[in-house]
């Protein structure tokens, strides 16, 4: 068990942490994929993959090696802002041993950004299909609900949570974060 995964599982029992998910039960599922109004109340279930909270990510992390995905978009360049002009992306800080892949989580993305996440998915399992997954970005963001759905209805993962609490749930839970990363999509 590696550290990190220690120090959750103490933090877990010590604090008795049972926080409940942001989900919202009066949002329904739908078939698809959302579209827009990505920061809105998401649905407290996802077909096919089961919802964590708080508790429940610690209580994972502490028993497997597990593949944390940051489906945050990347902050893009404000309009207006010419690019002679200096500009820095605001930075993101997110789950110890997360990687950022930006963008996967749109309800509908370019081909590239699907074949890339596919592709991803395939590397930071090792191929297998039954690795755990968790998909999480901020709390009410749908992102995170599109690409774990992604991952199990397109791409045939059988293992995938979704951690709607997101960075939000992890930090007011006293839980650390670190600097983020994203990687960019070839």
């Amino acid at each position: 068990m590696s550290p990190l995964s220690r120090c959750a599982a103490v933090v877990a029992v010590l604090s008795g942490l049972l926080l409940a998910p942001a989900a919202s039960a009066g949002v329904p599922e739908p078939e698809g994929y959302r579209l827009e109004d990505y920061r809105a109340p998401v649905p407290s279930a996802l077909a096919g993959a089961t919802v964590l909270d708080t508790a429940g990510l610690l209580a994972l992390l502490a028993e497997e090696p597990v593949v944390l995905l940051d489906v945050m978009p990347a902050p893009r360049r404000p309009p207006g802002r010419g690019r002679d002009r200096p500009w820095l992306a605001p930075p993101r800080r997110h789950l110890p041993g997360s990687v950022w892949l930006p963008n996967v989580g749109l309800g509908e993305p370019p081909p590239s950004t699907s074949a890339w996440f596919a592709k991803r998915l395939a590397e930071l399992t090792g191929g297998a299909k039954d690795r755990a997954i968790v998909v999480y970005c901020e709390r009410d963001c749908w992102m995170s609900w599109n690409a774990a759905k992604r991952a199990v209805v397109e791409f045939g993962y059988r293992r995938v949570y979704w951690y709607p609490d997101g960075v939000q749930g992890w930090e007011e839970a006293g839980l650390p974060l670190v600097a983020a990363v994203p990687e960019e999509e070839p």
